[in-house]
């Protein structure tokens, strides 16, 4: 078990619905989750954000995990959620359809992904709930450095900053 997994031991899992997958992060990168807001467009930015919210002043990027993971597209629903966490670099929003619940793991719900599925490059771990596999994501491997690097000029841009 490597570093990244014994971590999410240590923490709680926030589980998230996504169409018919429950999928997760870890609960220490979770800042809260809202219910679905009205999204303003962000032009220049990545192709998997959707547009930005502005939450007590601060912009917040709002990401379609669905387009990352070429899920079947959908219009945003008022049932939807935001799942407000944080990344090194900064605050996103990710668009789920719900939250499961918060759940705590053992030793044996816990598998490594490289083993699971050693193709998964966002992935940080892989749990084994009643019989179920819930991906855990490293919220930090969404976006591409190319990706980063256009959404930190899309949000410079809308904040009237140069870099």
């Amino acid at each position: 078990m490597d570093l990244s997994e014994r971590l999410i031991i240590q923490n709680k899992i926030v589980i998230f619905i996504l169409g018919d997958f429950r999928c997760a992060l870890s609960l220490s990168c979770v800042e809260k989750v809202i219910r679905a807001v009205e999204i303003s467009p962000l032009p220049k930015a990545p192709e998997i954000v959707l547009g930005v919210i502005n939450k007590a002043g601060t912009l917040i990027p709002v990401i379609d995990i669905r387009r990352r993971f070429r899920f079947p597209q959908r219009e945003l629903s008022i049932d939807d959620r935001f799942v407000i966490a944080k990344t090194a670099k900064r605050l996103v929003a990710m668009v789920v359809d719900g939250v499961d619940e918060i759940s705590e793991l053992t030793d044996e719900e816990l598998v490594s992904a490289k083993q699971e599925l050693p193709f998964a490059e966002h992935l940080k771990g892989v749990a084994k709930i009643k019989g179920n596999l819930i991906m855990i994501y490293d919220l930090d491997q969404f976006l591409s450095l190319d990706e980063e690097q256009a959404l930190g000029g899309a949000i410079s841009a809308v904040r009237g900053e140069k870099r």
